[in-house]
């Protein structure tokens, strides 16, 4: 067993001991009782940004407290109002955005058990995984925009890391140590950035606790640690509230184990976690590559086994109207890199991250502004890209490339007090964001090249204001305007190609290069409620967005998608002009969303492939060598235009059993285009899907089968078709309260998922490496969480 395996089963095994024997004074709960069906409200980027339970997505906005109750709670930290549980498996339905926002709540997180947010998300509606390597490195995908359009954020903070520079770096978020995920489309999106015309990707934890932590479990007392008087309003004299999550997976023999502790007193809140996940190289239904038959696979993807781990502590310090917290948290994860040229060099990435973040509110007792709310974050990101330089000499394995990211980033945000304004009332929030980016990936294979690395040094810097305004004109009616503008200066080096991308014969010589750019974005919406419980939306916008460092300074072999990448500096901003109109329901035996959406670029940017084939440096580019091996891929821009359409839903038919059984179901389209009729590359397929579930109080049991289509709408140049498929997934449930003097623990929730169960072949049409690297086969997961 490897030692990644030893500390994941150690993380599970010990904790559950320790804490059984601390917990034995704790009292038994009662069963839970069947809850009634949950309305998810996401708060609105200008509304009050306080901990969200547990299906409550993060940026919800709710309507604030009278001024005068609200001085009075804020004399002490009030301990946090226990959440009523989510009911497993209903499906979560926000109501009150004015775009589509998804929401993976914990239990669902808890059930899933995906390592990665791409592997998370690969099947909800309108989202996919860039599946590079599955388990590892996979990046959702959004209405079929990727790296440079999707946002990913944890607490509010850029989750750093160079995932948007390479489809095989992975995302330093792991949903093993997060609470809730939210993908956020629309308007909400703007507070992050125009790199978000996508949207963003949310990720949510308690690390900076914003909250005084509930006395769920017994006291300080109870485990002999000394304790200050009691806080007037704290209802208790300190808590601390352990949680435990394991798992073990057939599919890749892969263990995993997580451990959180939140505890709280006397002013003070404090947060730490750790976590652990070993894998194998994973099954697979056949044979992986399809255009080369000659190599042992012996029914195992090669080269797709991982290691990672992570550990967190954070502590808040609440005060009269605010509070102010901090955490650091370190990400490590060793993957190897699946594929015939991952297989055969035997690649893998050696990465870590080192991530401080700061925040903190401030309510002040003033008549105009209800909350002052800040954001501050600093990352140190580096991973190695391992491997032979020649597959044929063991001894020759080393560094290739190593890429860094030093990365800073500060946001303040300003709500204002709700004013009557006679025809509407209207609430406001504004703020100003500010970044900076310094980038290297240098590789020892050639220091003394010109042009060493693939795009490094360059570096960033980055300003923006935004602002937001709600208007309530009913309470069936509401309608938001909000804009935002920044500036982006960017400073690299890239030499004069040729306008044929083909060498010259004249040397090419390093030039500075120092691009600006002030991209500005609006957007407009409508919210209505409907008779029958039902909520319409209709939202445009204009987006700019500024060009990233990849697209303008690239300028060498990028082996993660076998292309040579070469960049163009004279890129201008890319404008997205769009309209979303939704129709949703999330309370009754009906729970549905539905929408419909359309949006036009004006200078897409893209990676275009010429045809020509190239070697490790420009020269080689069309030179007619048989051992050239990557695509020549410049980045150019086009006008396109994306349209699509997302539907799910839920429908209890009745009671079965003591509980109520019902049936789900998908679909999902997108199709992107080029002006000119022609399509544009790696677009997720039309997908069709549903299925039935049973829960009740305790139990969630649920069938589903996802089915998509062939993909025959593919780029003119350097692009395969990709067959249907489809996924079958099963799990089964039970989640109950315990007599806590039995092992200590006061919830316990056990659970099966059977994922893959036709054992099909699943090619993600969206992935580089689709033709070489199938999805897991069949597998059967098993874990265990509990609450102490």
């Amino acid at each position: 067993m490897t030692l990644q395996k030893k500390r994941a089963l150690y993380i599970g095994s010990v904790s559950w001991l320790l804490l059984g024997a601390m917990s034995h004074n704790a009292l038994a709960d009662d069963a839970p009782t069947q809850l009634p069906d949950i309305t998810v409200t996401a708060p609105s980027p200008i509304q009050r940004h306080r901990a969200a339970p547990t299906r409550t997505p993060s940026h919800v906005v709710r309507a604030a407290p009278s001024r005068n109750r609200e001085r009075a709670a804020a004399a002490q930290p009030a301990a946090a109002a226990p959440a009523p549980a989510p009911q497993q498996g209903v499906l979560p339905v926000v109501t009150d955005q004015f775009a589509t926002v998804t929401v993976i709540p914990n239990e669902e997180l808890r059930r899933s058990g995906a390592a990665t947010l791409g592997d998370l998300l690969f099947s909800k509606p309108g989202i996919t995984g860039s599946s590079f390597a599955p388990g590892a490195s996979s990046r959702p995908i959004i209405r079929g925009l990727d790296v440079n359009r999707v946002g990913i954020v944890e607490n509010g903070l850029g989750g750093g890391g160079v995932s948007d520079l390479g489809e095989d770096h992975f995302v330093p978020i792991d949903p093993l140590s997060t609470n809730q995920i939210e993908v956020v489309r629309g308007p909400a999106a703007l507070r992050y950035g125009s790199t978000s015309i996508g949207g963003v990707v949310s990720a949510t934890n308690n690390r900076i606790p914003d909250a005084m932590p509930t006395c769920v479990a017994a006291p300080f007392q109870s485990y002999g640690l000394p304790v200050k008087a009691p806080l007037a309003d704290a209802g208790a004299p300190g808590c601390l509230n352990v949680e435990t999550r394991t798992s073990v997976s057939s599919v890749n023999r892969g263990v995993e184990g997580g451990m959180l502790l939140d505890a709280g007193g006397n002013n003070v809140a404090v947060h730490a976690d750790v976590y652990g996940r070993s894998t194998s190289d994973y099954s697979i239904p056949s044979y992986p590559y399809l255009f080369d038959q000659t190599r042992p696979v012996n029914g195992r993807q090669p080269n797709s086994a991982t290691q990672s781990d992570g550990a967190s502590v954070g502590a808040s310090y609440f005060f009269q109207g605010g509070y102010i917290g901090a955490a650091i948290t370190q990400n490590d994860s060793l993957y190897h890199i699946p594929g015939i040229d991952g297989a055969d060099h035997q690649t893998r990435i050696d990465a870590h991250q080192t991530k401080i973040a700061v925040k903190g509110e401030y309510r002040p007792d003033t008549a105009a502004i209800d909350a002052v709310r800040f954001w501050v974050g600093a990352t140190d990101y580096r991973h190695n890209e391992l491997g032979l330089a020649d597959p044929t000499d063991p001894l020759s394995d080393g560094v290739r490339q190593t890429f860094t990211n030093k990365e800073q980033e500060a946001r303040v945000e300003v709500q204002m007090m709700p004013f009557n304004a006679r025809f509407a009332t209207v609430t406001t929030a504004f703020g100003v964001q500010a970044g900076h980016q310094e980038l290297t990936a240098p590789s020892p294979d050639d220091p003394t090249s010109l042009f060493n690395g693939l795009w490094s040094p360059n570096n960033n810097n980055r300003v923006a204001g935004y602002v937001f305004n709600e208007f309530k004109f009913t309470d069936s009616t509401k309608a938001q305007i909000a804009g935002r503008i920044e500036h982006v200066d960017l400073h690299g080096s890239m030499p004069n190609f040729p306008a044929d991308y083909l060498p010259d014969g004249a040397p090419q010589s390093s030039i500075a290069r120092n691009p600006s750019y002030t991209p500005v974005s609006g957007s407009i919406g409508l919210l209505q409620n409907l008779p029958g419980d039902l909520v319409g939306s209709i939202t445009a916008q204009y987006v700019e967005r500024a060009p990233k460092p990849a697209e303008l300074f690239s300028r060498g072999a990028h082996d993660a998608t076998a292309t040579f990448d070469i960049g163009n500096p004279n890129l201008t901003i890319e404008t997205a002009k769009s309209v979303e109109i939704g129709l949703r329901k999330a309370t009754g035996p009906f729970r549905f969303e539905a929408t419909a959406y359309y949006t036009r670029f004006s200078n897409f940017i893209y990676r275009r492939l010429t045809g020509v084939m190239c070697g490790d440096d420009f020269d080689s580019c069309g030179n007619g060598d048989p051992n050239n091996e990557a695509r020549q891929a410049v980045y150019s821009q086009r006008d396109a235009i994306f349209r699509g359409a997302e539907f799910q839903s839920q429908f209890d038919i009745g009671p079965l059993n003591g509980g109520i059984w019902g049936i789900e179901n998908q679909f999902d389209v997108v199709r992107a285009t080029f002006t000119d009729g022609t399509n544009v590359p790696r677009i997720p397929p039309v997908r069709l899907g549903g299925g039935f579930y049973w829960r009740d109080s305790n139990w969630l049991t649920r069938i589903n089968l996802v089915h998509a289509f062939a993909q025959n709408d593919i780029a003119v140049i350097g692009e395969t078709p990709t067959a249907g498929y489809n996924l079958l997934n099963a799990e089964i449930t039970y989640n109950t309260k315990l007599n806590s003097s039995w092992i200590g623990a006061r919830e316990m929730t056990l659970g099966l998922v059977g994922n893959n169960l036709l054992n099909q072949n699943i090619r993600n049409s969206v992935s580089y490496t689709k033709d070489e690297v199938l999805m897991p086969g069949l597998g059967i997961r098993a874990f265990a969480n509990l609450k102490f």
